[in-house]
């Protein structure tokens, strides 16, 4: 691939993220009375996609939609020009107290997504939401804003899921998940899968469109994945019912890529840009701003809930090393020590170690894509590991713990999500010596749907674990999400677990319980 191609393709994205994050708000009068009552869906309805809310803050939060009538053909049903969308938020959801209205632009060049980054409102408070086009009001989303910085709080109650191959069944884990009492939603990562979707929907067994037989390669096939995956009421419902935080893992673009290289495909320049920004116009987010010189999106974000936690979410895709000791299963090797070497790219480091520095919450969270603690695959009889993860940027994971001790960040916990496995790990300050003190707890969640109902991982993980001590729990065969609340004394995690994605109404329990005592890094089971 050509760097002049490369560089087109960079340029057509942050041309697209810079139109709409530089599109003026348009006064508009608000959605009236009479319209309050969404229309019956239909193959014209262009609310289709549903409505979602994230990036919460203090005083305010983002609102996202996307006018999309037909999701399976070239520009959505939209014609391609620009039209405005009127937004109202409301103290209440029958919208008897409104406290604010606006409109925005939906641009054609991204795909007729809206993003309004509303501000001025009250914290630590529930909102309602809705958008209008024309004569349709889409359905009414619910969201809230964080506690401002340094206020005393009492709880943070929050879920985290990953990985969500459509094909591989039915999402009932949000179906539950959407009856929590959430303060919000933590996705990290693998949101969409970047396959080609079977005729019969694989395990979903239902027919798909013909458009979808072949894996995304350009945006408007990648506006289609996301289209087809945001077409289950079940995740629409999650998302209109709590803000959520996003990251992205690798899925949303080639599996087990790093930077701009994927092991059989080589440079992945163009297809990263399109991918990059049909997941843009998917995700309750903010503009991202330009990360480096490399012209990436800077997507990694930091919330704040008063005193009690700060969640970093990080971005450990995107400018990521390759890894030095090779793909996937590998040997350990004296590379991977490189002082160049890196996970997360060295500004986005320097980001997340200030934040540590200056940050005085009682919890300091962590959202990451992949495992950060060590899993020996093979014991004493070799140095096998897993390199997609941060056993393969193992000098990177020390900067990281050691930045935990030099600045004395109180309580951090890691949450994961990729492995479509469940683990509660210890995280030693140095894996490469097993005594060294724990000075962290993870959480690593299942995934939602990911290899279906079929027992996978667990027959192939389960005899490692002897392997590795410090993890203190495993289950590689279950499906769901994790439900976490935090207070002043305590993290909690509790592991729910559903009993098949082959069925839309398909129950859940809640499958292990664990405990992090504020002061004690270390989980135990509730």
């Amino acid at each position: 691939m050509s760097e002049a191609s490369t560089d087109l393709g960079r340029r057509r994205f942050l041309a697209g993220v810079s139109a709409v994050a530089g599109a003026a708000a348009l006064a508009g009068s608000p959605v009236g009375r009479a319209a309050a009552t969404t229309r019956p869906g239909g193959g014209n309805y262009p609310f289709q996609l549903g409505v979602a809310s994230g990036d919460p803050t203090a005083t305010g939060v983002v609102l996202w939609t996307r006018l999309v009538p037909e999701p399976f053909v070239p520009g959505g049903g939209m014609q391609p020009r620009r039209v405005p969308v009127e937004w109202q938020v409301s103290r209440d959801e029958r919208f008897r107290h409104v406290v604010a209205v606006g409109s925005a632009w939906a641009l054609p060049e991204l795909a007729h997504s809206v993003h309004v980054e509303v501000e001025g409102l009250a914290s630590d408070r529930e909102w309602f939401y809705r958008f209008r086009y024309r004569g349709d009001v889409s359905p009414v989303g619910r969201t809230r804003t964080a506690p401002r910085s340094g206020a005393p709080v009492g709880a943070l109650a929050f879920a985290f899921a990953s990985c969500q191959d459509w094909a591989s069944g039915y999402y009932p884990s949000y179906r539950h998940l959407a009856r929590e009492d959430l303060d919000l939603v933590l996705h990290l990562g693998d949101y969409v899968y970047e396959g080609g979707i079977p005729a019969d929907g694989g395990y979903r067994g239902q027919d798909t469109p013909d458009v979808l037989r072949s894996a995304p390669l350009d945006l408007e096939r990648w506006r289609m994945q996301y289209a087809l995956y945001k077409s289950d009421p079940d995740l629409r419902l999650a998302h209109a019912r709590f803000p959520w935080l996003v990251t992205w893992d690798d899925h949303e673009v080639r599996n087990d890529y790093a930077g701009t290289e994927q092991e059989q495909a080589g440079d992945i320049s163009a297809l990263r840009a399109a991918a990059y920004q049909a997941w843009y116009e998917h995700q309750p987010v903010r503009a991202p701003s330009r990360h480096d010189a490399l012209g990436g999106p800077r997507i990694h974000r930091r919330l704040r809930w008063g005193r009690l936690a700060q969640l970093d979410v990080v971005d450990g895709r995107q400018h990521r090393s390759v890894p030095p000791c090779g793909w996937g299963e590998a040997d350990a090797c004296a590379a991977a020590y490189a002082p160049d070497v890196t996970m997360l790219g060295f500004q986005q480091e320097r980001w997340l170690y200030d934040g540590f520095a200056a940050s005085s919450a009682t919890w300091n969270l962590l959202g990451s894509n992949v495992m950060m603690a060590r899993l020996d695959h093979d014991g004493p009889s070799g140095s096998r590991l897993w390199h997609d993860a941060w056993d393969g940027f193992p000098a990177a994971r020390k900067r990281l713990t050691d930045a935990w001790t030099r600045h004395g960040v109180r309580n951090p916990v890691v949450v994961t999500g990729d492995w479509h496995s469940s683990f509660v790990n210890d995280i030693h300050g140095d894996f490469d010596r097993p005594d060294s003190p724990v000075v962290a707890t993870e959480f690593v969640g299942t995934s939602v749907s990911s290899n279906g109902d079929g027992e996978v991982y667990g027959p192939y993980y389960g005899p490692m674990i002897k392997y590795n001590p410090h993890i203190r729990f495993f289950d590689g065969d279950r499906r769901g999400y994790v439900r976490c609340r935090v207070d002043r004394k305590e993290f909690r995690a509790d592991l729910q677990m559903v009993d098949t994605v082959g069925r839309r109404d398909a129950g859940e329990s809640t499958f292990a319980s664990f405990v992090v005592e504020e002061g004690r890094p270390g989980a135990h089971r509730a």
